[in-house]
This record gives structure tokens, C-alpha cells and sequence, in this order.
């Protein structure tokens, strides 16, 4: 008798797709990186964090550089909240924490869609890498993403309230959070939303009082402001570890530092808004899905501060993109994904030659196949008819 059994690749692949496997894999991804950062004392970016809450509760300049860790913060002041029981904690156990809390609030996102259950799994699957990376720098970015497409889902439900709860979140803590309104057409009930976007952004603005006062509070989004200025000021560079974005493939292709975002930017947000102009689309879910994609995408490639780890974001939206296409899979639709996954996911890794990985930082190249991407995304939101997609939960 053979003692090996022959494969079951249905079997293998039905297991691989339910919740609970993806998020036993997620959790044990969180607990590990956690662990082997903390181990090597390789976690300046949680330090950055957990102080948020410190400086906060001691009447501190949030955005100082301090003896404590490298580099400044740039979290706004609700940032104090959403850290501080992590920050309460011995560092080992709240890094791990972290980690899994960021991944919890990613798969929150991911499961929310409203599109099958085995499609949300798959989406997990291909974001599953580049979350990886996210962890070893104990990123906000992962929950970040979820936190975005929370904003849509539950816009979707018609619950206006949660969306907005969720895009005042993400703004407050990170200016990213914003894309959010992206989705505002999409509201049926848009006083509604309006109000409840008022009173969300009204109450987390000042929740951080409750660890500090109102007067440093007040002071301190002032101040977040100026380090934000700073920020976008230095983030144009020819050798460092940011602006992997259009603009950066662009100053560093070019060789002139001094190349400005500005027309960047006004090219990439006519581009954005076209599909708005197709009222007729917004009713189908594809588009809206198409949208999600985009805005996850955009958000991305047109930051001067993206990095490495931020590539979580704009990587969800390839997935979302992805698995929206309708069946079977074009061959060129794969080939993009796997370009993706090639070029953006991998191209930190050591499956790359450390001179392959050089030259791909210093062109800003793992952001190429996200634009391609996203620009694909914008022709086929202009040109097709999406009331033929069907992937919804029956």
C-alpha cells in the first residue's frame, strides 16, 4: 500500500479559503514578526508610537525628536488614544499586541466587503505578503487599510454613522484616512452622512483630552501640521527610503530633486475623478468595488511620504481590483497581478540580488506596477458596464 496519500487540491484549497484559516495564519505572522522584532530590539517605530500616549499624558511636543527613539512622530494627537493600551503594557507583549491588532482591524476590512466569502479570502491570500512587510515595521499602515475599507462597507450597509466614525479615524490619526469621501456619491442618505461626518470628526477631535486638555490638544494639531509641512518639504530625495510614488519615479528618472508634486498631483486627481462623471455606473457594485481599488491605490502612488511598508495599502487595492475581474481571469489581468506581485511585494526580499534591490529603490520601481495598475483601473471604469459583474453574496 502507498503509504502517500494522493493530494486533494479541492480539499486543500477549500481549507486555504475558509476565515478561520487566513486568520490563524495572520495572527501567527502578527506574533511572530512581533517577537523577532522585539527580540533584536528592532522596534524604533513602536517606540515612536507608544511615546505618542507618554508625551501626551505629560503635556510633551508630540512631534520633538527625543532621546528615546529615532526620527519624529507624525500621528496626529487622537493617535494617543488608539495606542495607549499597548503603551501600558511591558514592550515585548504590547508589540505582539500591536501586530495582531492591526491584522485584526486589516481581515475586519477584507471580511466586510460585500462580496463572496472564498473571493474575501483570496483577497487576504494576495495581501498576505506585503501585510508581512507592514508587520516587520509594526506599521499602523495595515489597520490603516482596513480602517479605509471600513469606511466603504459599512457605506454600503447604509450606515452612515460607522462610515463616518471610520474616515474621522483614519484622518485624525493618519491623513490618509480622508481618501474615505471618496465615497461620499455613494451615501443614499447624504445629509445624513454630512452630519454624522460632522459629529464623528467633532468627537475625536477632542477624545485626546481626556489624556491631556483641551489647550495642548488644540496646540498639538497645530503642531501636526507643521511636522506634516516639514515632512512633504524632505521627502523629495534621489537615495531615500520614501517617496516611492509617480513623483519620485519621476525626480529620480529625471535626476532633478527639485521637481514639484503639484502638476503630479492635478494630473492624478482629473484622473481620479473621471469615473464620477458616469452616474449611471454607481449603482452597480463593480464599480463601486473599482472605486475602493482605485482610492486604496491613489492614496499610494501619489504620496511623496509612501515607503516600502506603506505598500499595504495600494497593495489591497490591486487585490480588490484582482478578484472583481470577471471569470475566467484574462491572461493579461494575471500577468499584471503577478508583475505586482513580482516587482512590488517581493522586490525587498532577498529572492532579489541586493544589486537588483538597489536599483529598484533608488527608481522608486516597486511603485510602477501599482500605477499601471491604477491607471488600468481608471480605462476600464470609463469604458465598461459593470451591471454584467456578478460576485455578490447571494
Amino acid at each position: 500500500m502507498n503509504p502517500f496519500k494522493k493530494f486533494n487540491f479541492n480539499e486543500i484549497t477549500a481549507f486555504l479559503l475558509k476565515k478561520q484559516s487566513v486568520i490563524v495564519v495572520y495572527i501567527l505572522l502578527a506574533i511572530i514578526t512581533g517577537g523577532k522584532q522585539y527580540v533584536h530590539h528592532s522596534y524604533n517605530n513602536y517606540s515612536i508610537f507608544k511615546y505618542v500616549y507618554w508625551h501626551t499624558v505629560q503635556f510633551q511636543n508630540l512631534y520633538n525628536n527625543y532621546t528615546e527613539y529615532l526620527d519624529s512622530n507624525h500621528y496626529g494627537p487622537l493617535f494617543s488614544i488608539f495606542i495607549a493600551p499597548f503603551a501600558l503594557l511591558p514592550d515585548g507583549l504590547g508589540i505582539i499586541l500591536w501586530n495582531i491588532t492591526n491584522v485584526s482591524v486589516l481581515l475586519w476590512g477584507i471580511y466586510s466587503l460585500p462580496i463572496s466569502l472564498n473571493k474575501r479570502s483570496v483577497i487576504a491570500w494576495i495581501c498576505a505578503h506585503e501585510t508581512l512587510t507592514a508587520l516587520f515595521s509594526l506599521q499602523f499602515n495595515i489597520a490603516l487599510t482596513g480602517i479605509i475599507i471600513l469606511s466603504f462597507s459599512y457605506l454600503l450597509k447604509k450606515q452612515a454613522l460607522q462610515s463616518a466614525f471610520f474616515i474621522a479615524l483614519g484622518t485624525l490619526i493618519k491623513l490618509y484616512g480622508i481618501v474615505g469621501l471618496a465615497f461620499f456619491f455613494f451615501a443614499e442618505h447624504k445629509l445624513k452622512f454630512i452630519i454624522s461626518s460632522l459629529a464623528a470628526f467633532t468627537l475625536l477631535f477632542a477624545l485626546p483630552m481626556v489624556l491631556s486638555s483641551p489647550a495642548f490638544v488644540i496646540q498639538s494639531y497645530q503642531d501636526w501640521y507643521n511636522s506634516l509641512v516639514y515632512k512633504n518639504d524632505i521627502n523629495a530625495s534621489l537615495t531615500s527610503f520614501q517617496d516611492i510614488s509617480v513623483m519620485g519615479i519621476a525626480r529620480r528618472i529625471s535626476g532633478n530633486v527639485n521637481l514639484p508634486n503639484l502638476p503630479f498631483l492635478t494630473i492624478g486627481i482629473l484622473l481620479f475623478g473621471l469615473p464620477y462623471l458616469r452616474i449611471k455606473q454607481y449603482k452597480n457594485l463593480a464599480f463601486r468595488l473599482m472605486l475602493l481599488a482605485s482610492t486604496l491605490i491613489f492614496t499610494v502612488i501619489f504620496s511623496s511620504s509612501s515607503e516600502s511598508p506603506t505598500y499595504i495599502i495600494a497593495f489591497a487595492g490591486v487585490a480588490i481590483w484582482f478578484i472583481i475581474q470577471p471569470e475566467p481571469k484574462k491572461i493579461w489581468i494575471i500577468s499584471l497581478l503577478v508583475f505586482a506581485f513580482l516587482l512590488t511585494s517581493l522586490s525587498p526580499t532577498d529572492i532579489f540580488p541586493k544589486t537588483a534591490k538597489e536599483f529598484i529603490r533608488l527608481y522608486s520601481l516597486k511603485a510602477l506596477p501599482c500605477i499601471i495598475i491604477w491607471l488600468t483601473i481608471i480605462y476600464q471604469m470609463m469604458k465598461e458596464d459593470f451591471k454584467s459583474y456578478s460576485f455578490a453574496d447571494k
